[in-house]
């Protein structure tokens, strides 16, 4: 298939993409569109582009796998992701960081703030940058507000892993990758963290590869 001009109209870049069947392909770490705001979405596509485009993205994030993705991270320029998540973690893992189960949704032109000054430490990975994991403090709970596919209204507080999910999502929609948020000392391949970072929390890895955690940080200020 012929490459999709970055140049050509969003309409007609998306219609190409999903011309091509199948999962679509993920746009890694040092492509330019994954460093730019992505342009609100106001109907640029329409119904029914719209529609087969938000599900060519849910089929590519269950291919992957993963539990969201951003638009830009198929090239396309607009704030638009989806999120899923069925939690297939064990009891204590799911307990320490709050991952639940999130169903199936469509974020349109979401956005979020804190919602409390509560933050959580913990090995984050990313799509766009296959095959490392670093510890990311994000905040434990925040309020999303956006739409949905259907462009009804949201506003309403995400806690826990969904919140991580939330976060991670919505920031790939304004240019920045994980990374721009990590402990980079934390900085490990998925083999390295699936050999010596399963636990629960990050407290091993902070100690053995010499970070400290924020909320260590402010113990050690007192």
């Amino acid at each position: 298939m012929t490459p999709v001009s970055d140049h050509a109209p969003l309409a007609e870049r998306v219609a190409e993409l999903l011309a091509a069947g199948g999962p679509l392909p993920i746009v890694a770490a040092g492509h330019p569109v994954l460093r730019h705001p992505a342009e609100p979405y106001e109907g640029q596509l329409g119904p029914d582009l719209f529609a087969r485009f938000t599900q060519a993205l849910r089929d590519t994030m269950h291919a992957a796998p993963g539990v969201g993705l951003a638009a830009p991270q198929v090239g396309v320029g607009l704030r638009i992701a989806v999120i899923e998540d069925p939690a297939p973690v064990p009891e204590e893992i799911a307990v320490a960081r709050g991952r639940v189960p999130l169903p199936y949704r469509v974020l349109v032109n979401p956005s979020y703030e804190p919602e409390g000054a509560e933050s959580a430490s913990f090995f984050e990975g990313c799509l766009s940058v296959p095959g490392w994991q670093a510890v990311v403090t994000r905040h434990a709970r925040v309020r999303l507000r956006g739409q949905d596919e259907r462009g009804r209204e949201l506003d309403e507080v995400v806690a826990g892993w969904p919140a991580r999910i939330v976060q991670h999502e919505t920031d790939h929609l304004n240019g920045t990758l994980y990374l721009d948020r990590a402990e980079l000392r934390s900085l490990s391949t998925n083999e390295a963290v699936a050999a010596r970072w399963t636990q629960p929390s990050p407290e091993a890895a902070a100690e053995a590869l010499g970070f400290e955690l924020p909320q260590k940080r402010s113990q050690l200020s007192r």
